[in-house]
Formats: C-alpha cells, structure tokens, sequence
C-alpha cells in the first residue's frame, strides 16, 4: 500500500487506555476539516461516525497524509446481513456462496453475513496535488477487510452505488461487474430522493474467490 499515507481506526482515539486517547470533543473539531461534494458522505463523518463506532454499529478509519499528517479521507466498514438471488450467480459462484450463507429455497436467494464499505470519502479541502485518488481509497478499504478475514474469516465484501455514470465507469474499471439493481428512499435534510441501487460483483484473482460488492452514497473520484 502506498507509503504517502497511513491508516488510523477512529478507535484509538476514542479509547481511554490508549495512549493515542484524544477524546470525542477533539476528535469532532479534527473532523470538521473534512469537505466533500456529497452531503451524505461529509455529515456521515461530521456526525454519525464517532456514534456509529462508540455502539459498535460501524468503524470508520481516517486516512491521513504521511508528510503534513492532513485528513485526506475516510471510510466505514460495517457487518451486514446480505441476500443473494441464485438466480443471478454461477454454479460456481453458488458453491462459493454456500460454505457461509444459506439457501432459502421459497425465494431462492442465499443470505449471508458479509463486509459493508458503507462509506468511502475524500477530502476535498485539500488542493488537488494533496487529495488522494479513489483507487487508492478503494484499495484501503478492501486492505483493512483482508486483515480482518485473514483474522475471523469471511468471503464477502459488498457497497451500494448511486446510479451514476461517473462512479459506475470507475467500478467498470476497476473490474466490477453488474450485480443487481434495487430502489431505494433516502433522506437528506428536509429533501426524500430515490437513488437507484447497483450491486456489483467482481472475483479478486489474488485469493480466487467471489466477492459482493455494491456501493451507497460515496464520492471517491
């Protein structure tokens, strides 16, 4: 992974006997620094993540600039029930799937437990020479869920994507493919919108297994 920057789990500074404690009051000011175009993705940070993380419903990880130690972004990793159409899927894929999911016959799908990147942002406050590309954060994201199977195990990593051309290129290009697509409602201030839900799924050729992976409200590119 790139030496240019260095992970840090909001955890460490939230917890009492670590030495690395700042406490949530400073943490929250050290947020505030955080600007994105998508408003979901910056008032996550600003308002949900240390909350999410203190009740064990998500963990989010800042990624900062190893030279001047500036927050370049974010993402939260969440555990997640997930269901699978059998329909959808190969024979192959389907054997994969069944060594940690179940197959309710009725509806034919598989449901699983599987890894959220439930948010994935970066700091646009920073110049542009300063900001870290969305690869890079992709890679982040999917490096701190290997450790975590290599750890307790687990096959499947999935996000949720908005239905944009722009972020739906850059999955295309980062070897995703076409999963399923869903409806869902969304609120944003006083605003309800519908977003258009596109799972994706992709075989990661280094450990030869299938991942899910979609994507929900992230602004990476």
């Amino acid at each position: 992974m790139s030496e240019q920057y260095y992970v840090v789990n909001i955890r460490v500074y939230l917890d009492k006997n670590k030495p690395t404690y700042i406490g949530g009051e400073t943490l929250y000011t050290l947020l505030s620094d955080f600007e994105c175009p998508n408003p979901d993705v910056q008032h996550f940070l600003q308002h949900n993540a240390i909350e999410f993380t203190k009740k064990d419903q998500s963990v989010t990880y800042l990624i900062f600039n190893a030279d001047d130690a500036s927050l370049a972004g974010y993402f939260t990793l969440a555990v997640k029930p997930i269901s699978i159409n059998a329909g959808n899927i190969s024979k192959t894929m389907a054997k994969k799937l069944a060594r940690v999911s179940i197959l309710d016959a009725a509806s034919g799908c598989y449901t699983t437990a599987a890894y959220l990147i439930a948010q994935l942002g970066k700091n646009y406050a920073l110049p542009k020479d300063k900001r870290i590309g969305g690869t890079v954060l992709l890679d982040f994201a999917l490096e701190a869920i290997d450790n975590l199977k290599y750890s307790v195990g687990g096959i499947m990593e999935f996000l949720e994507c908005e239905d944009n051309s722009f972020l739906l290129d850059f999955y295309s290009q980062n070897k995703f493919k076409l999963f399923d697509v869903r409806i869902t409602n969304t609120t944003y201030g006083n605003e309800p919108h519908k977003l258009v839900i596109k799972i994706y799924i992709v075989e990661r050729l280094i450990i030869n297994i299938v991942l899910i992976i979609s994507r929900f409200f992230m602004q990476i590119l």
